[in-house]
């Protein structure tokens, strides 16, 4: 039984149970926390590209839209990691919780250039980390590498030097906050370690041959202790469509090599969190996040290993550690009961039956 008051866990008690009480059926977890979503992003046809035209209006509707459709599956924190123009920073939603990046730095024409985030040399980027200290962000995103999305970049070779890469780490943590960077590149995943950098995101290992997490790498990655988000997990209901399909495997992204790499990372005892990429495409919906956890145990991790992805270690990526992800006193109510067991099958997390938020009940959409 879980004692909730003021929005907070107030105890948690086994065994018998006053009658006055609601009784659910059903196995009770932690909410749920995607370390990677875009929530300006309405997961439609080309979303990333459509950005450049939202209106203010158009972007308040969809962070909106992702963020109930997040909570009605479980997910009760994320991670925005890129907007335009720090719309999520600015956007009074906060409802599930929210910890923003902002708008992501990248070179001039890098990846998600049209968000607004081109900047170049060490002081620029030293400046671009102070304005997203002071539009409140809770976190530092930088593109390291190119991107599968935008059109003349190189998802094979680093985008920053290293003299910048380092600098928007020592800016960022002067200002207390993390770095976490994209980067699908073999050699912008050792450049960014090289750098101190707190995250990986994707780190899917690209070189010109194909990609590959070595023995090398990963071993590395688990020796920083840095939080890697393999950005798995899609709706196998949706058909990609053959162009992004091809421009995937021309970067050597298949879904067996990109399995293959967190079986590696966690054979080699990588701290791997959650984050589905949510919004970016059809594939992507908000909300998607038990299917990335479903990809995580196809790969080779253990479903309570990649409940923890989830929870725990994701709450700790996220700068959380003390009030998410665990059901202990003191720790907000944030809850989740799914039909079934998730330790003997992951898909339960698709069947919640209950999804509370500081305590309170929300209501979850039937489902077709």
């Amino acid at each position: 039984m879980v004692v909730v008051a003021g929005g907070r866990i107030t105890e948690v008690r086994l065994g018998d149970h006053p009658s006055t009480v609601e009784v659910i059926d059903g196995t009770l977890l932690p909410g749920l926390v995607d370390c990677h979503v875009h929530l300006c992003a309405d997961a439609g046809q080309a979303a990333p590209d459509r950005l450049a035209q939202a209106t203010p209006d158009d972007l308040t509707a969809t962070i909106e839209n992702s963020l109930r459709a997040h909570l009605e599956a479980g997910v009760t924190t994320v991670r925005d990691l890129g907007d335009p123009h720090s719309a999520v920073l600015n956007s009074r939603a906060r409802t599930p919780n929210v910890i923003a990046s902002g708008t992501p730095l990248t070179i001039p024409g890098g990846h998600c250039w049209f968000l607004g985030g081109e900047v170049r040399g060490p002081d620029a980027v030293r400046r671009a980390v102070r304005d997203r200290v002071a539009e409140g962000a809770r976190v530092v995103k930088v593109m390291a590498s190119g991107g599968v999305f935008t059109p003349g970049t190189d998802t094979a070779g680093t985008q920053f030097t290293d003299e910048e890469l380092a600098a928007a780490v020592d800016e960022a943590h002067a200002h207390g906050l993390p770095v976490t960077a994209h980067a699908h590149a073999h050699a912008a995943v050792w450049q960014s370690l090289r750098a101190g950098v707190d995250g990986i995101e994707h780190c899917t290992s690209v070189t010109r041959s194909g990609a590959h997490i070595d023995g090398e790498l990963a071993t590395a990655l688990a020796a920083a202790g840095v939080a890697v988000c393999p950005t798995l997990g899609s709706d196998p209901a949706v058909v990609v469509p053959p162009e992004v399909l091809a421009m995937a495997e021309r970067a050597g992204l298949t879904q067996a090599i990109l399995q293959d790499g967190v079986a590696r990372l966690f054979k080699a005892g990588a701290r791997i969190v959650a984050g589905s990429d949510a919004g970016i495409g059809p594939a992507k919906p908000h909300g998607v996040l038990p299917r990335t956890l479903e990809e995580y145990v196809a790969s080779g991790m253990d479903p309570a290993s990649a409940l923890a992805a989830a929870t725990v270690q994701a709450a700790d990526a996220c700068g959380v550690p003390e009030r998410k992800g665990r059901i202990r006193p003191g720790f907000d109510a944030d809850l989740l009961v799914v039909e079934g067991d998730p330790l003997a099958d992951i898909t339960a997390l698709r069947r919640p039956v209950n999804v509370y938020l500081g305590g309170e009940p929300i209501t979850i959409a039937a489902r077709s």
